[in-house]
């Protein structure tokens, strides 16, 4: 049997979705420190104000190969398959079909053990009727979570720049540290000998000595785990970038500067994140395709009509196959509808219904967490710059401390303990400086994360592109 329905224009029944209104505040909490600015757009490769060649190329390779934005790009295929699935039932089906069949009946039984070959040729084709608009609803639910596969792609993007910058300001950080902490094992060494000296000519004791051999053994000791630190920063990257550990060591090793952020930032304002951020937006679009199957669900209160009908031949002979006499078909209309499920239909109306409250909490409590990340962001921000800069002055007194101590130590002025004080302080407060420093440029990256930089239209339009998601239609092979 063959089923030919047709496609009516009418009223979908269930809810239409309207997009929830949010309240946002008007300003940032914390946005009162100069170096913020709001009101302006946000910059969308906030990567390249670091003005760091290495780590913008390490960016745009992590865009081209790193397995997760692949793997996001691979479902955003698979949502858009989906929808062509779902729309395809707009438009009618024809297929070919045709059997051969060879019987044989019982010779125990009235047909007295016949054979025949059974010829059946045909044509089906179906159109079906969406009067109460389920199908329109299931095309609302798989486009809404077509546009939620993107933005999910946007969002694994966006949290990959973030990933890159991180683990390549912690490599610059952990290189940073590591010469703070050779430079303490070299001052630690001068003091050594020198103490050495003294203690030969009588002028130290051997607690003095003692002490320094402590003091050197300590500072060599911080060096391991500043190597590991470092080799897990390249290891890190490489994964990142999709290629193995190790293949980007080469090109690392090398130390250089931690890359500071810039001296003034753009915030903008916090409605920018209702479209700025891919969670809010993902969050928004799986809110759309939970109110349409509410529709898809009531669909199934109402009848369900269609058209039914079968042409072909049936011979048991090709040579009269396709003569008139051999053409059978059947057609007319049919009605479905279930009177009585025992509240099946009904149940899962409630069950859509609740579904769709959790969602549109799902989105309520997206938007705090996103308001909650930037003022955690900013703060952090505009604290890690006040600590950065005290930070600066502390080191340059206990550089000049270790120097003055030392000089007075050989001059038998003061005391062996204050040179080794002196030291530790210096030390302790040039790898405070290095951390800050990488948490100052982290903080940078945390900020633009959570306000959702990081991507633009262009460049998901790109991506679209090379992976055949262009368009909303494919008019091409409708099979």
């Amino acid at each position: 049997m063959i089923y030919i329905s047709f496609v009516l224009g009418c009223a979908a029944v269930g809810p239409d979705y309207e997009r929830p209104a949010t309240p946002m505040p008007q300003n940032w909490q914390t946005a009162t420190d100069p170096a913020l600015l709001p009101d302006q757009e946000i910059v969308r490769q906030w990567w390249k104000l670091f003005n760091d060649p290495i780590l913008d190329d390490l960016i745009e390779e992590a865009s081209r190969n790193n397995l997760d934005l692949l793997t996001a790009m691979a479902r955003m295929q698979e949502t858009r398959a989906r929808l062509g699935i779902v729309t395809g039932d707009h438009y009618p089906f024809v297929d070919l079909e045709g059997a051969v069949t060879r019987q044989r009946g019982s010779e125990n039984s009235l047909s007295v053990g016949y054979e025949e070959t059974f010829y059946t040729p045909g044509v089906s084709a179906g159109w079906q009727i969406d009067l109460f608009g389920r199908i329109r609803r299931c095309v609302e639910a798989a486009t809404a979570e077509y546009q939620a596969s993107e933005e999910d792609f946007t969002d694994v993007m966006i949290t990959l720049y973030a990933d890159v910058a991180f683990s390549y300001l912690d490599l610059r950080t952990n290189q940073a540290r590591l010469a703070a902490a050779r430079a303490n094992i070299e001052s630690q060494k001068e003091v050594l000998a020198l103490t050495i000296s003294r203690f030969k000519n009588g002028l130290a004791t051997d607690l003095d000595v003692a002490q320094s051999e402590r003091f050197l053994a300590r500072a060599q000791a911080e060096v391991p785990p500043l190597r590991i630190g470092l080799a897990q920063s390249i290891n890190n990257l490489a994964v990142l970038l999709g290629r193995q550990p190790g293949a980007l060591y080469e090109k690392l090793v090398t130390a250089r500067q931690i890359p500071l952020p810039p001296e003034k930032v753009t915030v903008g304002v916090p409605a920018d994140l209702l479209r700025q951020r891919p969670d809010i937006r993902r969050a928004e679009r799986r809110l759309a395709a939970q109110t349409a199957r509410i529709g898809m669900a009531k669909a199934d209160l109402y009848p369900n009509f269609s058209l039914t009908g079968n042409f072909g031949y049936e011979s048991v002979d090709t040579v009269d196959l396709f003569d008139a006499g051999s053409r059978v078909f059947s057609f007319g209309p049919s009605l479905r509808w279930n009177i009585f499920a025992g509240g099946r239909i009904r149940n899962q109306i409630k069950v859509e219904d609740a579904v769709s409250r959790q969602m549109l909490l799902a989105y309520e409590h997206c938007v705090l967490n996103a308001l909650r990340e930037v003022e955690n962001a900013l703060k952090a921000y505009i604290e890690n710059r006040i600590r950065l800069t005290a930070l600066v002055r502390s080191v340059n007194a206990a550089r000049r401390s270790v120097k003055l101590a030392t000089e007075l130590y050989k001059q038998g002025l003061a005391d062996f303990q204050v040179v080794l004080d002196a030291q530790r302080d210096q030390f302790e407060f040039e790898n405070q400086l290095a951390s800050a420093r990488g948490n100052s440029a982290a903080n940078f990256v945390r900020l633009y994360a959570a306000l959702g930089g990081g991507w633009d239209l262009e460049q998901i339009a790109d991506f679209r592109k090379e992976s055949n998601l262009s368009g909303t239609n494919n008019k091409g092979d409708l099979r």
